[in-house]
């Protein structure tokens, strides 16, 4: 046999390998989401009934249900990232699963009508460990991953879990010196306890909205334009023409990540004003925009151009007219709004991963992007 033929066979192998390794985190995904499911159902039911607590109720029943909605509200947010992890694994196994067969291919026609199979064409050997640059990439992906939802719920629902800890020992030390002013307490505490469940929705949809999976990139952009255009205080006009379809999940995420990725860029720099339309045919094309108004500048009140004048005092105008030209450049200049160029390299490079047009256009305050759309079926 070839050295090639040995290749094809070891990449067989390997990717035969990585089929199994799918099935193993298509099941711990199954479970996840059960897992995630019942704490999310058990989590609401118990804000449920500390929102519903009435005049009547105790401090001490209030603390309960209050620590069990946070308890329950970690358990949560933790079984979901893990599902995060989970799905960004099998989509890394499976872009690597992709390499692997389309390298097999090359080397079965480089070797001809030789017979290229799993372990046992290869004489009963293991197969072959990955490169180490491949190795390294997906090990440093992963970890980025990691380290970013931990960045994130350390800064976030961690953080605010903490204070409402704090907050129910408060009230705990309060029950038997003061109930009144416990019960106070208790009403501050039930409303850092609201807060956080906002708060921890808002993370979960940062890290993944699951509406992506369940419904698909309309009405999941939809909803990103309406949270984070209430957060920034900036309305976000969004609009989707023509019919819009499931598309597959790598371009779909993809899709999502830059457009969202660049609208949090584009009202971190606090525009007046921004738009998401989006244009569905032989190619879906998207246009996200933000702007601001160019601030008016003052007329100087000027003689008209022409107008005879002596010779210094037709200086001095001109001087004057010279002024106000460069303020109304300088302000239509400051009405710009321009996509970082962190941010522009970010999803610059995904795109080009993904076969994603990007053009930066207006002074660097309008993207767009054209993605070409497989055919159905």
């Amino acid at each position: 046999m070839t050295v090639s033929a040995t290749h094809a066979n070891d990449l067989a192998a390997e990717s035969a390998r990585l089929d199994g390794e799918l099935l193993e985190i298509d099941l711990l995904v199954s479970q996840a989401r059960t897992e995630s499911g019942r704490h999310e159902a058990r989590r609401a039911a118990a804000a449920e009934k500390l929102a519903a607590l009435g005049v009547a109720a105790t401090a001490r029943e209030a603390i309960d249900l209050a620590t069990q909605t946070v308890t329950l509200t970690r358990r949560a947010a933790l079984m979901d990232a893990q599902l995060e992890i989970l799905q960004s694994k099998r989509a890394s196994l499976v872009r690597l699963k992709a390499v692997l067969d389309a390298a097999a291919e090359r080397l079965r026609a480089t070797v001809g009508g030789e017979t290229v199979g799993g372990p046992e064409a290869a004489g009963g050997t293991e197969a072959a460990a990955l490169p180490p640059a491949v190795s390294r990439i997906v090990l440093a992906a992963q970890e980025d991953l990691r380290r970013d939802i931990a960045r994130a719920m350390h800064d976030g629902p961690a953080q605010s879990l903490t204070n409402i800890v704090l907050q129910a020992e408060i009230v705990e030390r309060l029950i038997s010196s003061d109930p009144v002013a416990a019960r106070t307490e208790v009403g501050q505490l039930v409303g850092m306890v609201q807060h956080t469940l906002e708060a921890t929705k808002t993370f979960i949809f940062d890290v993944r909205p699951m509406v992506l999976d369940d419904l698909g990139l309309v009405p999941t952009l939809r909803r990103a334009a309406r949270d984070r255009g209430r957060r920034a205080g900036v309305a976000v006009e969004f609009e989707s023409m023509g019919v819009d379809r499931r598309l597959p999940e790598e371009l779909e995420s993809g899709l999502f990540r830059i457009l969202d990725e660049a609208l949090a860029a584009f009202l971190a720099t606090k525009p007046e004003r921004a738009s998401l339309h989006l244009d569905w045919g032989e190619v879906v094309e998207a246009n996200l925009v933000a702007s601001r108004s160019v601030a008016a500048v003052a007329d100087p009140g000027l003689p008209a151009s022409g107008e005879i004048l002596p010779p210094a005092l037709a200086a001095m105008v001109e001087d004057r007219r010279a002024d106000h030209g460069e303020a109304e450049a300088a302000a239509r200049r400051a009405a710009v709004v321009v996509l970082p160029a962190s941010t522009w390299r970010q999803i610059s490079e995904r795109a080009a991963t993904l076969g994603i047009e990007l053009e930066l256009l207006d002074g660097g305050g309008r993207l767009r992007l054209t993605a070409a759309l497989p055919y159905p079926g």
